[in-house]
């Protein structure tokens, strides 16, 4: 499994391209120790603010974060909570 550090960094490139202006990571993978996921990846909580989402909802902004990003589920992503806000909505 990678470590959270290795996570942030390939978060952070492979998100890029939406151009965030803000970009928060939390790892919350100590809060699951013992659930069967763990074994598979960490648990992260995800916050960015992007013009990209703006005009979208919820479920648009999520697929966009997650076909830049969902095939990490394979390096050490078990869990992905995502917050995503247009500027202003935060």
């Amino acid at each position: 499994m990678a470590a959270a550090s290795d996570i942030e960094t390939l978060l952070r490139e492979r998100l890029a391209p939406l151009a965030p202006t803000r970009f928060e990571l939390v790892d919350d993978s100590h809060l699951h120790a013992g659930h069967a996921g763990a074994r598979e990846g960490g648990h992260y909580r995800l916050t960015l603010v992007a013009a990209a989402f703006a005009g979208k909802n919820t479920v648009a902004r999520h697929r966009l974060v997650f076909d830049l990003v969902g095939d990490l589920k394979r390096a050490g992503i078990h869990a992905l909570g995502i917050k995503a806000y247009a500027p202003g909505e935060v």
